[in-house]
């Protein structure tokens, strides 16, 4: 990853941002992202190869792995955090677009060129709803995402122990997960931070319809 130009963009998103869409970047980047990529990646690194089933039946241990991690908390954090910083850049891109429909009509004009948009950045017209669309769709994927976590891992728990008796094991086998505290300690703490960035995007956007 080039940090370099991920600070550059993360300082472009500032500069457009209100005072809770700053807040909530910090959230998301020292709070999910960093923790995702510091700790999280390394508490999951093992949760296949130390599951362990106590029988030697072949294809057991991986069926009911499949069984009770059908989607990798890490794999879903990873889309989580991708679709949820996206708009974004939507944002970026919708300002960009100005500034070069700016530059363009100058060029045509001349003397003659009136400004359409004395300040580009200005939370006004299409940029304003762009601006609206981004947190609402941002707020959409984090709720989402918390219903998916919730129906895959009840109470987003892990059990130190669970009980499978899925073909081919020849009884009801247990299994045990690696790191279950750990991994249940990490899982809280993204919920809750997912939740704290949810809340941030409803105010903003009640800011921004109130304003």
């Amino acid at each position: 990853m080039n940090w370099g130009s991920f600070e550059g963009l993360l300082r472009a998103v500032n500069v457009y941002s209100t005072a809770f869409g700053r807040i909530w970047l910090s959230v998301v980047f020292i709070f999910r992202l960093l923790v995702y990529l510091v700790a999280a990646e390394k508490v999951w690194s093992d949760d296949h190869k130390d599951f362990d089933c106590n029988t030697r039946q072949p294809g057991c241990t991986n069926v009911c792995f499949d069984h009770f991690f059908p989607v990798s908390h890490i794999r879903l954090w990873a889309l989580q955090l991708i679709l949820v910083t996206c708009p974004s850049l939507l944002v970026l891109m919708h300002v960009a677009y100005r500034e070069a429909k700016e530059e363009r009509l100058r060029e045509i004009k001349g003397d003659n060129y009136r400004c359409i948009y004395p300040n580009p950045g200005k939370k006004r017209g299409g940029l304003w709803w762009t601006y609206l669309l981004s947190l609402i769709f941002k707020a959409s994927v984090d709720v989402v995402f918390l219903y998916i976590f919730f129906r895959f891992y009840r109470n987003y728990t892990l059990p130190r122990v669970v009980k499978c008796e899925l073909p081919p094991c020849p009884n009801v086998v247990d299994c045990f997960i690696s790191r279950p505290t750990e991994k249940n300690i990490f899982t809280l703490f993204m919920v809750v931070t997912t939740c704290v960035c949810v809340v941030l995007n409803l105010v903003e956007a009640t800011y921004l319809v109130g304003k």
